[in-house]
C-alpha cells in the first residue's frame, strides 16, 4: 500500500474547510449535516484532517456486513474534513484513482486487514489498525496501467447506471406523492388536477362498502387433476406477504384466490396487491376484493395507500378504523379505471427500475469478485 499511495495527515489548520464528513458504506463521504441531519462533529475542527477531491479515508468502525470498517473516495466535494480516528491516503502515479476506489468496494482487502486487526484486539467497534500497519497491507494491481484504467472504467460505467436507475426511481416516487396529493378529492369534493372531460364533484363511501373484507377459510383441496398445484404460490402465517412457490402435498389445507385482491394486515395497516393466483393456507391473512366489480382495484388499492394513519396495538384495524373511513370517489367510473390505470403503470415503473437496479448491483458484485485477485 505504501508504494502507490501516501498518507494524508495535513490538520485543518485555520478552518481551511468548516465541513465535516462521515464515511457510509452506501453514501461513500457525506456531509454530517446530509447524513445525520445535524453536525455530530466538535466545533473545533482544527485538528481535523483535511481531504481534497480524490482523497481517500479508511473508516475503521466495523458494523453488521462491514467487519473490516469502509474505505472511500472524497468525490462529492471539493474538500472536508475528517475524525484524525479515520486513516486518510491519497494514491499517486503508480495506480489508478478509479481503481483503488473500486478495489475498496470488493472484499479484496479484507484479508490484509485481518492480519493487522485480530478478534482480540477490537475495542469499542473500532478496529485497531496502526497506520504503520495499514500501509504495509498488500494490493494485488495489474502491473500494466492501461488495465487498472479499463476495469476502473468499466466499474465506474456501471456505478453510473445504477446511479442513473435510482434518481430516475427518486423521481417516479416524487411524481406519485404528487399525483398522490393532487387527484383525489379534498374537502372541497374536487381534485387539484383530473384527466380532461371531467369535472363533476366526487362523492364519499366508506372503505367497507368498496371492499369485502374477509379472512381465508381452508379447505382440502380434493381437484388432484388441479395441474398448476404444485406451480401455485403460497401465503403462509409467519410470512406475511411473502409468496413463494411450493412443493405442498395436493391435500393441503388452503383456500385458493383468483386475481386480483389485496392482502391487508390489520396489525400494520400496510397493503399488498395480488394480481395472479395464489393460495393461503392460514386464517390469519386478511383479504380486500371489490364489492362492485365495475369498480376499479387500483383505485381502490392507491387510495389506501394515501391514507394516513397509524395503527394502535392489537387491534383489529380493518374491523374497527378502516372499513368507516370515507374516500372520495368519482361519480365517472371512467374517471375512476383512468386515476387507478395511471397508478398501476407508476408502480409498473417503479418496480421496473428497481428490477433493473438489483440485477446492476448484482452485476457489480459479479465483476468485483471477478476482476480482482
Amino acid at each position: 500500500m505504501g508504494d502507490v499511495a501516501d498518507r494524508v495527515t495535513t490538520k485543518n489548520k485555520g478552518m481551511v474547510s468548516e465541513l465535516p464528513l462521515t464515511i457510509s458504506a452506501q453514501d461513500g463521504l457525506i456531509s454530517q449535516d446530509e447524513f445525520f441531519n445535524k453536525k455530530v462533529a466538535s466545533k473545533d475542527l482544527s485538528s481535523y484532517l483535511l481531504l481534497h477531491h480524490g482523497d481517500f479515508a479508511y473508516n475503521k468502525s466495523y458494523s453488521n456486513g462491514y467487519p473490516f470498517g469502509t474505505i472511500k473516495r472524497l468525490e462529492k466535494y471539493p474538500q472536508g474534513v475528517v475524525s484524525s480516528l479515520y486513516i486518510a491516503f491519497k494514491p499517486n502515479s503508480r495506480i489508478s484513482s478509479d481503481f483503488m476506489a473500486q478495489y475498496y468496494e470488493s472484499n479484496n482487502w479484507h484479508k490484509e486487514i485481518y492480519k493487522c486487526a485480530t478478534e482480540g484486539a477490537r475495542n469499542h467497534g473500532l478496529l485497531n489498525v496502526p497506520p504503520s500497519d495499514f500501509f504495509t497491507t498488500d494490493l494485488n494491481i495489474p502491473i500494466k496501467k492501461s488495465e487498472q484504467l479499463k476495469i476502473g472504467r468499466l466499474l465506474n460505467a456501471v456505478d453510473q447506471t445504477i446511479t442513473l436507475h435510482e434518481e430516475k426511481e427518486r423521481q417516479l416516487e416524487r411524481l406519485k406523492s404528487a399525483l398522490l396529493q393532487k387527484m383525489f378529492a379534498d374537502k372541497s369534493g374536487y381534485p387539484a388536477v383530473r384527466f380532461k372531460g371531467f369535472n363533476e364533484a366526487w362523492t364519499n363511501r366508506k372503505l367497507g362498502n368498496y371492499f369485502d373484507y374477509e379472512q381465508p377459510t381452508p379447505y382440502i383441496v380434493t381437484n388432484t387433476n388441479y395441474s398448476d398445484e404444485y406451480n401455485t404460490p403460497v401465503l403462509t402465517a409467519g410470512q406475511s406477504f411473502i409468496l413463494g412457490y411450493t412443493n405442498e402435498d395436493i391435500g393441503l389445507k388452503c383456500a385458493t384466490y383468483k386475481e386480483p385482491v389485496i392482502i391487508f394486515d390489520d396489525f400494520t395497516t400496510s397493503t399488498h396487491l395480488v394480481t395472479f393466483p395464489f393460495k393461503v393456507k392460514s386464517s390469519a391473512m386478511k383479504i380486500l376484493t371489490l364489492t362492485q366489480k365495475n369498480d376499479s382495484m387500483y383505485f381502490g388499492y392507491t387510495s389506501l395507500q394515501n391514507i394516513k394513519y397509524k395503527p394502535l396495538n392489537h387491534e383489529r384495524q380493518w374491523i374497527s378504523i378502516f372499513s368507516k373511513i370515507k374516500i372520495g370517489i368519482p361519480i365517472s367510473k371512467i374517471e375512476e379505471r383512468k386515476i387507478g390505470n395511471l397508478f398501476e403503470r407508476i408502480d409498473h415503473l417503479d418496480n421496473y427500475y428497481q428490477q433493473k437496479i438489483e440485477r446492476l448491483n448484482s452485476i457489480k458484485q459479479s465483476l468485483l469478485q471477478k476482476m480482482f485477485i
